[in-house]
């Protein structure tokens, strides 16, 4: 009698209209409660059992090839996996309800492949004031064969969980402006007569990247000290340092992002870190290497912790270091942390796993090596967010460069959305580590 009667109530939920939105659920028997109240607040409550799952939905009249941008606020409650239980889902379709395709085909689909979908978009979690509430956004491009926009507000597998959303509008909007950014890489190996030589040796190859208008350009790993037979112990400086000044001045004088890797002393501890210069030549911030092969354990290097990302005026710059590319936890933490950019000081890895770090986060990789491109291990090159290597060296003392447009999403062949986005929805929860 009592799954009579909730099955009875989850029936005259789904026909009623909560301020012009209806309540949604893929099976009546995993169907949450749904409630409105003032201000147009809408409210989907889940009891204690596991997999229930629901949303509200609302059409939206758009107009297809213009910009808009979308706007809710969130307030939860007892919600373990935010990211993944409160989610926002924007559908593209024509006026028959239909899917519809994208605009044009990506340049890398291969001929005779069909046009891919617009798949949905996933508006990305922003700030939480102090009563709670947590703003959702995002700016679309509408598919120009698109008539209307559904929005989902959903909340998803959150035994005894609350959400309120309030305020959902999708509006017109002005186009984003472009975000271009020149990436550049120097395919050179330090003769390793001394440190300050070692560091010089990169002036005049910093020089051609200026003069080709790179906004970030990236040397390769310990730079001090490569090609030298000091111990890390007898060659690592604090930063900042003597190291970190003269590539400083170098990026201040050519008024660019310069990064490098180099071992840093602190105290008694030695790490390999990564460096990011900004063109005011102020220290923008530096990664410390977490992965430490064991040759580089063995000699007493310390690993880092952290993953920092940083803000610079053309977008967020991650930093990794050579064995980093080895795992995709590094590449991977960067990007939960916003990286648009990952900078990656290496001295050889296989390359298949620098595409594999563009392609499986969506983001660019900008590496530079010390191996020889015909050795088939590791190039310096930039990688697209599908892990293409858009340009590389070829010779040594050669700087690679190529242009980019931080704002264009990445669509791939056999499309599943712009999946940058889409990793913070989608990627599984990683269980406590042990």
């Amino acid at each position: 009698m009592k799954l009579f009667l909730y099955l009875l109530s989850a029936a005259a939920l789904h026909a009623a209209d909560f301020h012009g939105w209806t309540a949604e659920s893929p099976r009546d028997e995993i169907r949450p409660q749904f409630s409105s109240g003032a201000e147009n607040t809408l409210t989907i409550t889940h009891d204690p059992r596991e997999g229930l799952d629901g949303w509200f939905q609302k059409s939206f009249v758009v107009k297809g090839g213009t910009f808009y941008r979308f706007q809710v606020q969130r307030k939860t409650t007892g919600i373990a996996n935010l990211r993944q239980s409160c989610l926002v889902r924007l559908l593209w379709q024509d006026a028959n309800g239909q899917g519809v395709k994208l605009d044009a085909a990506p340049e890398y689909l291969n001929p005779g492949l069909p046009m891919p979908s617009a798949e949905p978009e996933y508006p990305t979690d922003g700030s939480t004031d102090a009563e709670g509430w947590t703003s959702v956004t995002g700016v679309y491009r509408v598919p120009s064969k698109a008539t209307q926009a559904i929005v989902e507000l959903h909340l998803q597998w959150a035994p005894g969980g609350r959400v309120e959303w309030h305020g959902a509008d999708l509006a017109p909007t002005e186009a984003p402006a472009p975000r271009k950014v020149r990436l550049a890489t120097v395919h050179h190996k330090p003769s390793g007569k001394s440190p300050r030589e070692n560091c010089a040796e990169f002036a005049p190859l910093i020089a051609e990247a200026a003069e080709k208008h790179a906004d970030l350009v990236v040397l390769g790993e310990t730079i001090p000290s490569a090609s030298l037979k000091a111990k890390p112990e007898e060659i690592a400086e604090s930063i900042p340092g003597p190291s970190t000044s003269y590539f400083a001045e170098l990026a201040k004088q050519h008024r660019l992002h310069l990064v490098l890797s180099l071992y840093e002393r602190e105290a008694h501890l030695i790490y390999n870190s990564a460096v990011l210069l900004g063109p005011d030549g102020s220290l923008i911030g530096k990664y410390r290497k977490v992965s430490l092969p064991p040759g580089e354990a063995a000699k007493g290097i310390s690993p880092g912790k952290d993953y920092p990302v940083f803000d610079t005026a053309f977008g967020k710059v991650g930093l990794m270091v050579c064995y980093d590319g080895f795992f995709p936890e590094v590449a991977r933490e960067l990007t939960k942390n916003g990286a648009e950019v990952i900078a990656w000081p290496v001295w050889g890895c296989n390359p298949l796993l620098a595409q594999a770090r563009a392609c499986e986060n969506h983001v660019f990789v900008v590496s530079s090596t010390f191996m020889k491109p015909e050795d088939g291990w590791m190039y310096s090159a930039i990688y697209d967010q599908g892990g293409r290597p858009l340009t590389r060296g070829e010779k040594w003392g050669t700087v690679a460069i190529t242009e980019v447009d931080l704002s264009q999403p990445y669509y791939g062949p056999y499309n599943l959305g712009d999946f940058h986005s889409m990793i913070a929805r989608h990627r599984p929860p990683v269980p406590a580590e042990k």
